[in-house]
């Protein structure tokens, strides 16, 4: 992970919590106390996954999916053994109706679960 970004996520993070620590609340309306607690619990959550650098790779590949399948039409769901191997480059490809191709690398393939065309929109999901 880039420094900077580690820095900047350590940094907010440090910021927010000071911010909604439950020891910090006045006790004045019990409902926003609450309110501010349950924040606090989420911006200890995050940081426990984005300041960790797996579980970060994790979340960011989860968000990229969730994205693509939010912008980009799903052509098919696909078996990765429907798809044909190429042992020189070590990956498996499928043809898209676009005549492109929809490519898994080998060592992709348990980390992956959205492969986009390499010339149009459409998208597959690898199915396990």
């Amino acid at each position: 992970m880039c420094l900077l970004i580690w820095w900047n996520i350590c940094v907010q993070t440090l910021y927010l919590g000071l911010q909604y620590h439950p020891d910090k609340q006045k006790a004045d309306v019990p409902a926003e106390v609450e309110e501010r607690v349950q924040r606090f619990i989420e911006i200890d959550q995050a940081w426990k996954i984005l300041g960790n650098e797996e579980t970060k790779k994790e979340y960011d590949l989860q968000q990229r999916e969730d994205n693509l399948t939010k912008e980009w039409p799903l052509h098919a769901q696909i078996y990765l053994e429907d798809m044909s191997w190429n042992e020189d480059e070590q990956s498996y490809t499928l043809s898209c109706r676009c005549g492109g191709n929809y490519t898994v690398f080998k060592n992709e393939t348990k980390d992956v679960s959205l492969v986009c065309c390499d010339t149009c929109s459409l998208v597959i999901e690898i199915l396990q």
